[in-house]
């Protein structure tokens, strides 16, 4: 049964909303990006001005949704992600999020040697962590030279200079969970062991710290 359009054009709104909040930008941002006044985006965001198709195909490509998730016509979503691979310099990216904005997940794969080149390190706004799931990966953050092995991870922010690579001699694999508004993972438990190493107590866990970013086992 199709919905009431009453009903569907109300939900237009607090959806653009959370949608905006979600990503964290700002109306004015959001204003420069879709060519939209502050006004009448807050005025849609509100329920006080009536969405037309001309301004929600701007909101949907600056969003990255498709206007029936704005609309809220479709059917429900389904839930599986089916990421396309990009490949840089020999390492594979898979994403496993979809959603705009927020911290994003990705799976990165490193050949034997990737990549290819000596590593160079990049910088730019942002909050990353790292868990290897096999192989050794090469840390260069800031003046440190790290190698991480599985079940280790590490985060830190991306303002400081900083690269990864295969640090072999076997394929490689990382889960990446990149914040770029600077968005940190929030650990909401962890195991009493691991609480102890951290604490100080004698024992195989624990974590090394520095001014840039901080290593776990």
């Amino acid at each position: 049964m199709a919905k009431d359009d009453g009903v569907v054009l109300a939900g237009v709104g607090p959806r653009l909303r959370a949608l905006r909040e979600r990503r964290g930008t700002t109306l004015a941002r959001l204003a420069e990006e879709t060519g939209i006044s502050v006004s009448t985006l807050s005025r849609l965001e509100s329920g006080q001005r009536r969405p037309t198709l001309e301004l929600l195909l701007p909101l949907a490509t600056a969003y990255g949704v498709g206007l029936d998730e704005l609309v809220g016509t479709g059917t429900t979503q389904d839930p599986r992600v089916r990421p396309e691979p990009i490949v840089r310099h020999g390492v594979t990216f898979v994403p496993l999020t979809r959603r705009p904005g927020g911290v994003r997940a990705y799976k990165q794969v490193f050949p034997p040697g990737a990549p290819a080149t000596p590593p160079r390190q990049g910088s730019h706004d942002g909050y990353d962590w790292v868990y290897v799931l096999t192989g050794r990966v090469r840390l260069l953050l800031g003046e440190q030279d790290l190698v991480l092995t599985e079940g280790e991870v590490a985060e830190f922010d991306t303002r400081v200079p900083h690269s990864l690579s295969n640090a072999g001699p076997g394929v490689a694999e990382v889960i990446n969970l990149f914040g770029p508004q600077g968005e940190r993972v929030h650990v909401r438990a962890r195991t009493a062991a691991r609480g102890a190493a951290a604490a100080g107590a004698p024992g195989d866990g624990g974590e090394t710290r520095s001014g840039q970013g901080r290593t776990r086992r």
